[in-house]
């Protein structure tokens, strides 16, 4: 029992530590968009029309724009490869903070979703906005340009939040025995492994 608890313990302190870098890593997306804000005008980031559109949820759209994002096409692209970045460094932590896969994916969207959550908020103290949850923002540029309301983002960050951190704190499955004996892969020692019996009488 002292065991799990322990192992429960360091798992809350891995939490929180996804948490506190979400949030952090939220401050500097803030700060980095309303840098870009006070440089451009608010309304030529904002005010995307589609060129095209490959799939409108009413929610949320995929589209290619009729110009670049961020005006100048070399802004644009210097922010996509941002973005990919960004998702390097969110995995990579994911890695570091759990030792199997379910974990891992789980860690990367608490990372993810607390980044995105703080990051409205943070933009909302640094640069009043959005007004509304219901203000349009272009969510991701990977690989088209994602625009739908602010709501749309809270509501699905704050589900994914949930989902997430309830796979990433829940108790790993305990491993099926075979024939009495735990696998050293599964953390057996010698003493587990079965005596071999004489086949003499």
């Amino acid at each position: 029992m002292a065991n799990w608890s322990g192992i429960a313990r360091a798992t809350w302190g891995r939490w929180a530590a996804l948490v506190a870098f979400g949030v952090g890593f939220g401050y500097v997306e803030a700060a980095v968009v309303h840098y870009l804000r006070r440089i451009l005008d608010d309304q030529a980031i904002t005010d995307i029309q589609a060129a095209k559109t490959y799939l409108d949820l009413g929610f949320i759209s995929f589209i290619e724009p009729e110009r670049t994002v961020l005006i100048d096409p070399r802004l644009t692209n210097i922010e996509t490869v941002r973005e990919a970045a960004t998702l390097l460094m969110l995995g990579a932590v994911a890695w570091v903070a759990a030792r199997t896969w379910r974990r891992r994916v789980a860690a990367f969207f608490i990372a993810f979703a607390v980044w995105d959550l703080t990051y409205y908020l943070f933009l909302w103290v640094l640069n009043g906005w959005p007004a509304s949850v219901f203000d349009r923002d272009v969510f991701f540029l990977i690989p088209v340009a994602w625009v739908g309301p602010v709501l749309t983002a809270l509501v699905a960050s704050t589900l994914v939040l949930a989902a997430a951190s309830s796979a990433y704190l829940r108790a790993p499955r305990t491993p099926p025995r075979l024939w009495g004996v735990w696998p050293r892969s599964w953390g057996g020692t010698e003493a587990d492994r079965p005596t071999r019996q004489s086949s003499a009488g």
